[in-house]
């Protein structure tokens, strides 16, 4: 009896230490398997950050192309508008009262008209050739100041042209409705958008210039 005692003893007691032994093992295997997840963790978290700064890298190289081109768009944009009300404007003549020439107000929005066309034109033809890689002899600061004023002077005086032709241009409509009310009121939104644009290229100008360095 006290030999199978013995025996058993012997027996847990082997057990015992082969369960310590093994226990250092599973230890470092838990280890080892924790920092290498902790470790493929932060090289995933540290490849999605150099993703992100060439994301936000690439995002403000199309910004500042976006900028860049705008200005071209906005002014062959305004040209373009400010044209198509000139035509009409000078074309609108059908005898009688039906000559635009007639009204002062009308005279005021052809003249406008006319010289947002020429600037907007001459301001697109420059942007085009910075474009196609010329020199650009309106670079400097104080040129990129004139381009702001300028840009803000043209734009209200269509706006002020603006005014004075559509109240009149309403009234005649209020009254009779013909080829002549229609074109003048044709001639009046093609001048707002022309409006519409300098004043977006004003906007431009001026942020652009606020971001001009003097030193």
């Amino acid at each position: 009896m006290a030999m199978v005692t013995t025996d058993a003893s012997a027996t847990a007691d082997a057990a015992i230490a082969d369960a310590t032994a093994k226990q250092p093992d599973a230890a470092d295997k838990e280890y080892s398997s924790y920092n290498g997840a902790s470790t493929a963790g932060g090289g995933a978290h540290r490849a999605r950050g150099g993703g992100g700064v060439v994301d936000s890298v690439v995002a403000r190289w199309r910004r500042e192309d976006m900028l860049d081109k705008s200005p071209l768009a906005l002014h062959a944009a305004a040209a373009a508008f400010a044209f198509v009300a000139l035509v009409l404007l000078a074309s609108n003549q059908h005898g009688d009262w039906m000559q635009f020439d007639r009204y002062q107000e009308y005279r005021y929005l052809l003249a406008i008209a006319a010289l947002a066309f020429v600037y907007s034109l001459a301001q697109a033809l420059r942007h085009a050739r910075r474009m196609r890689g010329g020199a650009d002899p309106a670079s400097t600061p104080s040129w990129r100041i004139f381009d702001f004023v300028a840009d803000q002077v043209v734009a209200y005086l269509l706006m002020s042209a603006l005014s004075a032709a559509t109240p009149i241009t309403n009234r005649m409509r209020t009254a009779v409705v013909n080829n002549f009310t229609d074109a003048t009121a044709a001639a009046i939104s093609m001048a707002f958008l022309a409006f519409v644009a300098l004043a977006l290229a004003a906007t431009l100008s001026g942020y652009k210039l606020s971001k001009q360095t003097y030193m």
